[in-house]
């Protein structure tokens, strides 16, 4: 097993920490892990992305042309990847914010209306759970346990008391995908 994944959005969206937690997740399994952070100079507003590849071998290089799964959470990133998802790949994508729709056929198209979810949730910090949830639905590469544990990792010890609640977000984008 091997996925090559790119998540890619506005800095603030939590894109480069879902990328954290799915690695941890993946090494929690003994899997070969890749994390490549991407974004520019601003920390809130400016483009970010982070390459992630999950593999039971070991990982030649860090570096892609080419994704079998893109998580995209702007037009700007759906402008830029969507060209990039290996025929018979996975788009998944969050419709706020998005003017025009995926067109590729010779991919699998899916539309997560995350935004709206964290609305139903009142708790917009739970944005990037949610649209994890969805992944993992989707393709579940890592058991949902070791994602938590992996965010349980990530999350300073004062932050703790927000598992529950990433959790239920979790589960929201489950039923979403």
């Amino acid at each position: 097993m091997k996925k090559e994944i790119i998540i890619a959005g506005f800095g603030g969206q939590g894109v480069l920490s879902m990328g954290k937690i799915l690695a941890y997740s993946g090494l929690m399994e003994d899997k070969e892990v890749s994390w490549m952070p991407s974004y520019g100079p601003e920390q809130r507003g400016g483009t970010a992305n982070v390459t992630v590849i999950l593999s039971d071998e070991r990982i030649s290089s860090p570096i892609l042309n080419a994704y079998d799964i893109a998580v995209v959470l702007n037009q700007q990133s759906l402008d830029k990847f969507e060209s990039k998802v290996k025929p018979g790949g996975v788009l998944i994508y969050d419709s706020y914010g998005i003017k025009t729709a995926p067109a590729r056929s010779d991919i699998n198209v899916y539309r997560i209306d995350a935004m709206e979810a964290t609305f139903e949730l009142n708790n917009s910090k739970a944005y990037n759970m949610v649209v994890l949830g969805a992944l993992l639905k989707i393709d579940p590469m890592v058991t949902i346990d070791n994602v938590l544990a992996g965010l349980k990792k990530t999350l300073p010890e004062r932050h703790w008391h927000l598992l529950p609640m990433n959790e239920a977000a979790l589960r929201r984008g489950m039923e979403l995908a």
